[in-house]
């Protein structure tokens, strides 16, 4: 008796027919990569949760550039970390803050390297929190009109795109209405437009100084239970004038991704966060997983959700594994 059944074997029986086949492939130009940069001097400190990532001072910064460029990454987003913090994050939109100067210093290096600006003030004010506070509370209004000033300082100090990560609600027409007005017109806006209040950002605030003080970020970010919330936010984000949608986190959002991606037609980043990052890390030290086989396979299952860019730590090791082919 003759059993018939489908021989999908054939089409993975080598190499060669296993690349001609391949739905979806990473791609250097797919990564942005992340740097911190503080004031002073001479200082490259690795976070502690985050081995091979660095808070990097200005005169170090330069050799990091250099890096990044030789490896064929084109992109990188800035978070900063000042001397000073204050009530209302001053120094998050100073024309001489340390994200505005480690624009210029880039731009002037590698004037075609893509700077990305993370556009909020959490890192700036002294209670952590990307808005104004007032007895105890974020005020949503008055915190737009200093995310504003913060996006215009940083396209003035030379940022190609502006990544809001605030999650005010109008934040994107407040951005974009500002920057319209101090005419800059064509610089795009990378919104954070689906951010979930997750677990997993516990190394960037150890990276990045800033963990809130006191209370959570829950009336702002996004409940983890919710993913019809998630297109809502999206849609007034594009009604708002967003060029890109982000979601963050990726690793346990690709549904979210995989929507947002099917319901509209801009670009959809997706965030490779920190806790993602030490996860494998601390795993891969262990030698339970092999690292570079993991974090393949993690970036490669963002791209089939939808993930038309990438915003990781594991570029500079995505770039190398690439030149040496998988």
């Amino acid at each position: 008796m003759e059993i018939k059944f489908d021989r999908h074997r054939r089409l993975r029986q080598n190499l060669g027919i296993r690349n001609l086949v391949r739905e979806h492939r990473l791609h250097i130009h797919d990564m942005i990569y992340p740097l911190f940069v503080t004031e002073g001097t001479g200082i490259k400190r690795e976070v502690s949760s985050m081995p091979n990532v660095f808070q990097l001072s200005l005169d170090q910064l330069s050799k990091e550039i250099e890096e990044i460029v030789h490896l064929g990454i084109q992109a990188v987003i800035l978070f900063g970390i000042p001397n000073t913090k204050d009530p209302m994050g001053t120094e998050a939109y100073h024309d001489h803050g340390i994200v505005q100067k480690a624009i210029r210093q880039i731009k002037q290096q590698v004037p075609e390297l893509l700077v990305i600006a993370d556009t909020c003030l959490c890192e700036f004010t002294d209670h952590g929190h990307c808005g104004v506070v007032h007895e105890g509370k974020i005020l949503n209004d008055p915190s737009l009109d200093l995310l504003a000033k913060t996006a215009i300082s940083q396209a003035k100090a030379g940022a190609d795109i502006i990544a809001p990560s605030n999650m005010m609600d109008g934040f994107v027409t407040a951005i974009r209405h500002g920057l319209d007005e101090a005419g800059y017109t064509d610089i795009p806006i990378m919104s954070y437009a689906v951010k979930y209040s997750s677990a997993f950002y516990g190394p960037f605030r150890e990276a990045a100084e800033s963990a809130p003080q006191f209370g959570d970020r829950k009336t702002y970010q996004m409940d983890p239970a919710n993913s019809r919330e998630a297109l809502r936010e999206a849609y007034s984000d594009i009604k708002e004038g967003a060029d890109i949608l982000m979601v963050k986190p990726a690793l346990a959002y690709l549904d979210i991704i995989q929507q947002v991606k099917t319901n509209f037609n801009l670009p959809v980043a997706a965030y490779n966060v920190s806790g993602e990052y030490s996860m494998i890390k601390a795993a891969a030290k262990n030698g339970w997983i092999d690292e570079k086989a993991v974090v393949l396979e993690m970036l490669t299952g963002m791209k089939r959700a939808g993930a038309d860019i990438i915003l990781t730590y594991f570029a500079k090791d995505v770039a190398k594994w690439l030149q040496e082919g998988n």
